[in-house]
């Protein structure tokens, strides 16, 4: 379901699940592997990746959370909204640098964990970023909307949230969305690349990720009271969930 690697100071961590849907199960076992990651020091830096050939990460597992009792497998549907935000905050403030190699098609939660990274390579000729949750008829949450907020560039943040665009690899590259776009057979080698390059920057660990708590954390230093690293872990003072 999910793999780590580490190679040197790169952490490498393989979604090995489909579509990589999202379900509790799937939100644990992801946590396992940043727990893995939080307990070493020094240098390092994470690249995450799918291992299917279309999909990065395909949203909700919604047949998961219409009938939790038909898929036991998905887990306990009452505790996800609060543990799968609280997950994605933990990414936002990884005490490491974090490059994201977006292979395919990203929709809402998988997104959502696109731009949780700091650094985002996609796929240049085939996948979509979208956040499809108006599509669905839901509401995104204001820890989401924080997170968007923060990472995309205000004159496409409407179109994202509001208007569920789909941003192909170009469109998001122009729109500021991702850092660069890449080839398939490019993809891997370049997010590697980019780990090489700022791993350095987590020589000392606890003042990066201090200054992620900074940017994103309780008081944020830029565009709301809070960042949404602070909101996602706390998700519950915000409002009702819909995940």
């Amino acid at each position: 379901m999910i793999n780590l690697q580490k190679t040197g100071s790169i952490y490498l961590l393989t979604m090995d699940a489909g579509e990589n849907r999202w379900n509790t199960s799937f939100v644990r076992k992801f946590s396992e592997a940043i727990d893995e990651i939080d307990k070493d020091e020094g240098p390092g830096a994470l690249v995450t990746a799918s291992s299917d050939p279309k999909f990065f990460s395909n949203g909700l597992d919604l047949n998961w959370m219409d009938s939790p009792e038909n898929f036991p497998d998905g887990g306990d549907k009452d505790v996800f909204g609060e543990e799968f935000m609280f997950l994605m905050g933990r990414i936002i403030t990884l005490s490491i640098p974090t490059i994201c190699a977006v292979n395919g098609h990203a929709f809402g939660a998988g997104f959502m964990l696109a731009m949780a990274h700091d650094v985002r390579i996609m796929r240049e000729d085939r996948g979509f970023l979208c956040a499809n949750e108006i599509q669905l008829g839901m509401k995104i949450p204001r820890p989401e909307l924080a997170l968007f907020r923060h990472k995309i560039p205000a004159n496409s943040f409407f179109e994202t949230v509001q208007l569920s665009k789909r941003w192909s690899g170009s469109a998001a590259f122009d729109a500021g969305i991702v850092q660069s776009i890449e080839s398939v057979d490019e993809l891997s080698d370049a997010a590697l690349k980019k780990a090489e390059e700022l791993a350095p920057l987590a020589n000392d660990r606890k003042n990066f990720g201090a200054q992620k708590e900074m940017l994103y954390g309780k008081n944020a230093a830029i565009n709301s009271n809070h960042g949404p690293a602070h909101m996602l872990k706390h998700s519950k003072e915000f409002g009702e969930l819909i995940y």
